[in-house]
Order: structure tokens, then C-alpha cells, then sequence
């Protein structure tokens, strides 16, 4: 099952973000409202991301489990499935499968 999102009207940032040697590799986009995304595919393994802004990460293809710092609990997300991640805080992200694909959605205040 895929998860579809559409953005119109975006400023597209082309350099992509390159993380955990070319694991994780993610493309940013600005809305018309000011609001920033990310989104991007992390291939099978684990990560561990810091915040510093809160997050929405939707996931659109794949499965990943995820364990938000602070928490003992491991919860599994799958393509149209998401979680929230508080400002200054982590998760660790482990890619179940090949790769999983999600777009990330800054949360201002």
C-alpha cells in the first residue's frame, strides 16, 4: 500500500540532505505558507534523529519501527500510518524491509 500526498506551489531545495552514509536521504520543499517539509527514503537499518523543532513523520511506503526518546515502548508504523515527535527530543527509527519512505512536517508553535 502506498500513501499519497501531493505539495503545489512549493520552493524545492535540490541539494538533498545525506545522512548515515547515503542510508538516509532527504529532499526539503517550502510551502506557500512559510512551512518547511522534508521528504525522503531510509533504507533497512537503525537511526537515531534529534529534534529541535516538533515533528509529524507520515510514513508513505514501507514499515519502520520507531522509539521515541524517553520512552521504553517501540511502536511499528506502516505506508498512511504516522507519529509525533516533541521539539528537543529523538526517536530511533529502525527501517523494517528494504527501505521506508516519509515525509516530515515541522510544527511551528
Amino acid at each position: 500500500m502506498h500513501a499519497s500526498m501531493e505539495f503545489n506551489n512549493v520552493t524545492a531545495k535540490p541539494l538533498a540532505n545525506i545522512y548515515f552514509d547515503g542510508k538516509v536521504v532527504s529532499h526539503g520543499v517550502t510551502l506557500e505558507d512559510g512551512t518547511t517539509k522534508t521528504f525522503g527514503v531510509a533504507f533497512e537499518g537503525s537511526y537515531h534523529f534529534g529534534t529541535v523543532a516538533a515533528e509529524r513523520m507520515d510514513v508513505i511506503d514501507g514499515t519502520c519501527k520507531v522509539t521515541i526518546d524517553g520512552s521504553d515502548e517501540t511502536a511499528t508504523y506502516a505506508a498512511g500510518e504516522h507519529f509525533n515527535i516533541e521539539a528537543n527530543s529523538g526517536f530511533t527509527m529502525e527501517v523494517v524491509g528494504e527501505s521506508a519512505q516519509y515525509v516530515c512536517s515541522y510544527i511551528q508553535d
